[in-house]
Formats: structure tokens, C-alpha cells, sequence
């Protein structure tokens, strides 16, 4: 019974140690204000470029999400996470970018934004 139980526990562990996806990642707290000197253009270039690299940081993230789910499966420990794999903190952090970016764009007022890609 115990042995069951320590198997249990240890299977557990083991999942909750495993990379989470990127779209349940929540995003951490950016402050607007180094925003808020932007112009739109601007603000356009800065949404593309933190568009750009969370793509990235995502597919890394999903990457180390499925080494993760492989090293369980095969070895019994979530591989990618515990070789440094884990991109959730870029994640939150780009997010929040992000969130900031959009705040400022809605404070501005900007219609279009010129200087994101068509």
C-alpha cells in the first residue's frame, strides 16, 4: 500500500515539474510608462518585435513542453525542465511586454499603427 502510494506521489512530482504551455503561462506585470513616450509608429514597432520574439520563446516553451513529456515517459523525469529547457519565465515576461505595449496603444488613442507590418 505505501509503495503505491510513493509511486503515486513521486508520478505527480514528476508531472508537475513538466514545462507548461505557453498560451497558460500568465502574463507578469510590465508597467506602461516606459511606453507611454512612443510615438504609434513606434508603438507598432515595439508590438511587431515582442509578437516576433514570443513566436519564438513559444515554440521553445511548447519544445521543452514535449522533451518534457518524452523524458517522463521514457525515463520518468521531465528532461527539458531540469536542463534548463524551461522558457516559462520569457514567456510571462514577454507577455506582459506586451500587455504593457497594447495599454499604451489604448491610452494613445492609435488608430493604425504604422509601424507594424501589414
Amino acid at each position: 500500500m505505501y509503495c503505491k502510494v510513493a509511486i503515486a506521489l513521486g508520478a505527480i512530482t514528476m508531472l508537475v515539474a513538466c514545462a507548461k504551455a505557453p498560451e497558460s503561462i500568465a502574463p507578469s506585470y510590465v508597467s506602461e510608462i516606459p511606453y507611454q513616450s512612443y510615438s504609434c509608429a513606434q508603438l507598432g514597432q515595439e508590438k511587431a518585435r515582442l509578437e516576433q520574439a514570443y513566436t519564438v520563446t513559444a515554440k521553445a516553451q511548447n519544445d521543452a513542453r514535449t522533451g518534457d513529456a518524452w523524458g517522463v515517459f521514457l525515463i520518468g523525469m521531465p528532461t527539458s525542465s531540469l536542463s534548463g529547457g524551461n522558457v516559462a519565465a520569457e514567456v510571462a515576461s514577454l507577455k506582459g511586454q506586451m500587455v504593457a505595449v497594447d495599454k499604451s496603444i489604448i491610452t494613445k488613442n492609435c488608430r493604425s499603427l504604422p509601424g507594424a507590418p501589414a
